[in-house]
């Protein structure tokens, strides 16, 4: 990966032209009184340096001379480390990081001014940590008074965002692996999930099943906490408890996914937990069904990112109203969004180092994002007849027969050059496939 990150530092350093870039590293979080939560770098430094310890400082300045890699790191401490762990030191980062120069943490302010003084702008990550921005923010006023007369000096701070973001949005060969690595681990638990969820058994043994397997396979553990939401508990989307004991006759909704170095999954199935669906759960679940499929086949090179989810809201409407859950015209019910009601959130997202990963989704309301090879996204419709939900007007009373379930199928798609890729297809979906 020593090549993949410096093709990466490049390619950011083409893009800023004479301007210098400082990323700031993740800061440990306290999770309570002393007691820290594990370290997860910052994902914009990670892909840029592949350095994964906190307190560190990257800088990319392709106008210097000599140094334009810089990294500022924590330095070596015996005896800190006997309590913390292994810190890499400034000699490892410039032998294994492959920085150009690296000094300690400690020397940042006193260094940082070589690598700004020549630069026109600075980029940054505005608004992530605001101690840092203030750093940077002082640095560049203190430049300003310093080299205005000489007509050098940073003339403006900008978000590198843009940018940056733009890049982690098509994912490289080396990536891909490492996003099918995550995949694969996440179907095996969902494979496994569903052969040991039976009547009686709680929530959370089936967390416990899912999250073995995503350590033993070498996984770093779940990219975001699992969801395993039985009867009405499917209708809260991000439902977290997980201490519900599951009974015969209803459904079990399971979103939970693999984070395998660095890179996420993000996987949802919904399936019967004494193995057989009832009427109604059957035809709500075959009707987000096909409205996923619909959405996948939209997944293709040249299609707006929006397609995927107006597809889906398509489908849905028009098997709500089959079903009479909705009255009206389809094309108002939809301009009315009517549909809201049982479907409240958007078709996907991108997928990747972050699992709602960055990326643009539209460049103002008529001009979306054009899908291309390497993107990632999830493609995942659901519908929820939540409990005590009152009916849009002019719409019927909902009968008691629906209310509670909830149903949400999703899967990890790659925009191929001919199509797509469903990176997680190992999952059964199909309804004969599913009943016990």
């Amino acid at each position: 990966m020593y090549t993949e990150y410096q093709q990466r530092r490049q390619q950011l350093m083409s893009k800023i032209g004479n301007g210098t870039a400082i990323f700031c590293s993740a800061p440990m979080a306290v999770m309570h009184n002393d007691v820290e939560y594990v370290f997860r770098q910052d994902s914009d430094f990670f892909y840029l340096t592949g350095f994964n310890e906190p307190a560190a400082v990257a800088v990319l300045a392709p106008h210097h001379p000599e140094h334009k890699y810089v990294l500022f790191v924590q330095p070596k401490d015996k005896k800190i480390e006997i309590w913390t762990g292994y810190r890499c030191g400034v000699d490892t980062a410039k032998e294994i990081y492959g920085a150009d120069e690296a000094y300690s943490i400690e020397e940042l302010d006193e260094k940082l001014p070589e690598y700004l003084k020549k630069a026109d702008r600075i980029y940054c990550h505005l608004g992530r940590d605001r101690n840092f921005n203030d750093k940077i923010l002082n640095h560049w006023q203190r430049l300003m008074r310093i080299y205005p007369k000489h007509g050098t000096g940073p003339i403006a701070i900008e978000d590198t965002g843009p940018i940056l973001h733009g890049m982690r949005l098509i994912k490289s060969e080396a990536e891909l692996e490492l996003m099918r690595k995550a995949a694969d681990i996440s179907v095996e638990a969902h494979n496994r999930a569903m052969e040991f969820t039976q009547p009686g058994r709680y929530e959370y043994e089936v967390q416990a099943e899912m999250e073995h397997i995503f350590r033993l396979r070498g996984g770093m553990g779940p990219a975001y906490p699992s969801i395993v939401a039985s009867a009405d508990n499917a209708c809260i989307l991000h439902y977290i408890e997980n201490n519900r004991q599951m009974q015969d006759g209803e459904l079990l909704l399971i979103d939970a996914g693999c984070s395998y170095g660095y890179y996420n999954s993000d996987i949802t199935r919904t399936f019967p937990v004494g193995g057989k669906f009832t009427a109604e759960q059957k035809a709500l679940y075959e009707l987000v069904l096909e409205a996923q499929k619909q959405a996948i086949a939209q997944v293709k090179p040249g299609n707006p990112y929006n397609l995927i989810h107006d597809t889906a809201v398509q489908v849905l409407t028009e098997g709500l109203v089959e079903l009479g859950l909705l009255v009206g015209e389809v094309e108002q019910l939809i301009e009315e969004q009517k549909y809201k009601s049982f479907y409240m959130h958007s078709t996907g997202h991108w997928l990747g180092l972050d699992v709602h990963d960055v990326g643009v989704y539209k460049y103002g309301e008529d001009n979306p994002q054009i899908l291309q090879p390497g993107q990632v996204l999830t493609v995942e419709p659901g519908l929820y007849i939540v409990p005590d939900t009152e009916p849009d007007e002019e719409q019927p009373e909902i009968d008691p027969r629906w209310v509670g379930i909830g149903i949400r199928i999703e899967d990890d798609v790659l925009v191929t050059p001919n199509g797509h890729e469903v990176l997680t297809a190992g999952v059964p979906k199909e309804i004969a496939d599913m009943e016990k």
